[in-house]
Formats: C-alpha cells, structure tokens, sequence
C-alpha cells in the first residue's frame, strides 16, 4: 500500500499550499482534507450499499457509502471519479456524476456525489482491499439498516439531507 498524501485545505475548501501524510500527524483547527461519498441509486431509487473489508482499519466490515479521501491534487469530482472506478469498477463522467452536498465534519469537507446508474451486482468489479461485497437495497431496505446498525450511520443531518437531495436529483433526471 503506497502512502497517500492529502491536501490541507481552508474551511471553504481552498488548498493552504501544506500537505498531511493519512494517518499521521493531525490536522490544525481550521485545516481540513477532503472527502468524499458517492451514492449510486437506480433508476428505480434502489441503492448500491457496499460492505467494508474486514481488515480496514476504519469501519471494518461495515456497510457503508462509497467513497475515500481525495489525494494530493485531486479535485472533489476526480476524487469521486476515482473511488467509484476504484472500489466497483464503475465509470462516471461530468454528466452522470452529480455533486449534491458538501459537510464540515471535525477536520474534513465531506462531499456527498450521486450516480444514477443500473449496473448489475455481477457486473462489479470490487476493489478487495476496501469492498468485501456489494449489493443493491431499496430505500425501505436501507433505511432499516441504518436504522438497526447494520450501516454506518453519518448522522441524522447527514442521511435526512442526502435523502432529500437523491429524491430532488432523481426527480430532476427522470
């Protein structure tokens, strides 16, 4: 595994110029990197929902939303160009990769993108060093597993807005 390097960015996201070696050191009040999470939901409003591996040191074994961290001189939309390719072997552009939120969390900008796209589960290329399995849930289904602990739960403000913001999105492309 190679050393990912990240931005040390403003809290209006502009790069401060420094940069921050993952997992070592900590970040400053007022620096924060960039993160980001893609949601992938069908064309029905089913969504893509993938479980961690079981040796990640972050949420092993959870499920959870797709996405990663933006590397060293990476933008939020190649950021999530990249993980999405990266974990389920899924391929966006500028069209169908929309951004529909953006987070303050403790010392990282989280990004929230969406991908209206019909992939079948066979069709996936897992990335196994991150994806141990993923599978396709309707809204009920994961409502429920957030609900009983069986997905990562971000927080109300979280779910409530990406929820809204995936129905206004799906509305506006379907």
């Amino acid at each position: 595994m190679s050393v990912e390097i990240w931005d040390i960015l403003d809290e209006k996201g502009n790069p401060t110029g420094k940069t921050t070696l993952r997992g070592r050191g900590t970040l400053k009040s007022g620096e924060y990197h960039l993160v980001v999470h893609i949601w992938i939901v069908s064309s029905t409003g089913d969504f893509l929902v993938q479980r961690r591996a079981d040796d990640k040191k972050l949420m092993p074994g959870e499920w959870a939303a797709t996405g990663g961290a933006a590397v060293s001189g990476e933008d939020s939309f190649n950021a999530a160009k990249r993980e999405l390719f990266e974990e389920l072997g899924i391929r966006s552009d500028r069209d169908s990769l929309k951004k529909i939120a953006r987070f303050k969390r403790r010392n990282s900008l989280l990004d929230v993108w969406a991908i209206i796209c019909d992939v079948p589960e066979n069709r996936l290329v897992l990335q196994r060093s991150e994806v141990a399995e993923a599978k396709w849930v309707s809204d009920g289904t994961l409502r429920n597993m957030i609900k009983n602990g069986e997905f990562h739960n971000y927080g109300k403000e979280y779910f409530d807005s990406v929820f809204e913001k995936i129905k206004n999105y799906r509305g506006a492309v379907i």
